[in-house]
């Protein structure tokens, strides 16, 4: 295989573009389509693997008026 971190395996290509589509906050649903998966697969292997996105999901909440103002936090 190759010496990169993320070439190891097959589909170590292929998990990296996922996960880093799932954390640019592309939606799951668009993610499962393009990879050939249902959304509960996909959400059941990467849901661990997605990160940074509560701020902004709280901002959009909050701007919207469905959220209370809460406290910053990771």
């Amino acid at each position: 295989m190759f010496e990169s971190p993320t070439g190891k395996r097959v589909y170590d290509p292929r998990h990296t573009r996922l996960t880093k589509w799932l954390n640019d906050g592309i939606p799951p649903a668009q993610v499962a389509d393009w990879a050939g998966n249902s959304v509960p697969v996909l959400l059941a292997i990467y849901a661990r693997c997605v990160d940074g996105q509560l701020p902004d999901l709280k901002r959009r909440l909050e701007a919207a008026g469905d959220l209370e103002d809460l406290p910053e936090s990771d």
